[in-house]
C-alpha cells in the first residue's frame, strides 16, 4: 500500500460559461475501473443530451488504469486534457467527466484543449483534492495510574488517537503513521516502563489535516 497519495474528497459539479458554451467538470474520487467506468455511464445518462461527455480516469497503486475519451471532440482536444490534469495534478483514483453544451461558435483545436483543461480543473476544485496518509492502528492498553502521562505524552508528539475505552483498565486506540508504527510501539513501551499491553491492528488511510 502507498505510504501517502493524493485523490478527492467527494463528488463535486462545477460549471464554467466559454464563448457561449457550457462546459460542465464532474470530478469523483472511485475506488476501482469498474467504478469510474458506472460514474462515467451515469453521467452520460444525466446529461444525454449534451453535445459531449468527455471523460478520463486514473486508478489503482501504480495508475495501472487509465483511459479518456474525446467522445467525438476532434482527437486528441478533449479526453488527453483532461487526463494530463489528472496526472499533472498528481491525483490516484479518479474519474472526471467534462460535459459540453455547444453554444455556436467553434473553439479550434487550441481553444478545445484549453476549454477541457479548464473544465477538468473546475470539477477537481469542486470535488477538494487531498492527501490520504497511511496510518496503523496500535491498541495501547494501561492501568488508569498511566493514562495521564500517556494521554500528555500522545498529545505533545501529534499522535491521533481515536478512540478511548474505560474498563478495569484503559484502552486507547492510537493511529500513527504506518512507517512509524514499529518506533510508537518501542516508545510506549519505554513510556509506561513496560507496563502496557500493545497490540496492532489494521492499516488504514487517514485524510491528512491542511491549514
Amino acid at each position: 500500500m502507498l505510504e501517502r497519495y493524493k485523490t478527492l474528497r467527494e463528488p463535486g459539479v462545477k460549471e464554467i460559461v466559454i464563448r457561449k458554451s457550457r462546459f460542465i467538470g464532474h470530478g469523483r474520487p472511485v475506488a476501482s475501473e469498474a467504478e469510474a467506468v458506472a460514474f462515467i455511464e451515469e453521467i452520460k445518462k444525466q446529461h444525454w443530451n449534451a453535445t459531449h461527455n468527455c471523460s478520463a480516469y486514473i486508478v489503482g497503486e501504480r495508475d495501472e488504469f487509465q483511459k479518456q475519451s474525446d467522445d467525438g471532440e476532434p482527437s486528441g482536444t478533449a479526453g488527453k486534457p483532461i487526463l494530463e490534469v489528472i496526472k499533472n495534478q498528481g491525483l490516484k483514483n479518479v474519474a472526471i467527466v467534462v460535459t459540453r453544451y455547444f453554444g455556436g461558435i467553434m473553439l479550434g483545436a487550441g481553444g478545445l484543449i484549453r476549454a477541457y483543461t479548464d473544465g477538468a480543473v473546475a470539477a477537481i476544485e469542486a470535488a477538494g483534492p487531498i492527501t490520504n496518509v497511511l496510518h496503523r492502528e496500535v491498541f495501547v492498553d494501561v492501568d488508569y495510574t498511566w493514562y495521564g502521562k500517556l494521554e500528555n505524552e500522545l498529545h505533545a508528539r501529534g499522535i491521533l488517537v481515536d478512540g478511548v475505552e474505560f474498563t478495569d483498565r484503559v484502552r486507547v486506540r492510537c493511529l500513527p503513521a504506518s512507517r512509524e508504527a514499529e518506533r510508537f510501539t518501542a516508545w510506549m513501551t519505554d513510556l509506561t516502563q513496560g507496563q502496557s499491553v500493545i497490540l496492532g491492528g489494521e492499516e488504514l488511510y487517514v485524510t491528512e489535516k491542511t491549514e
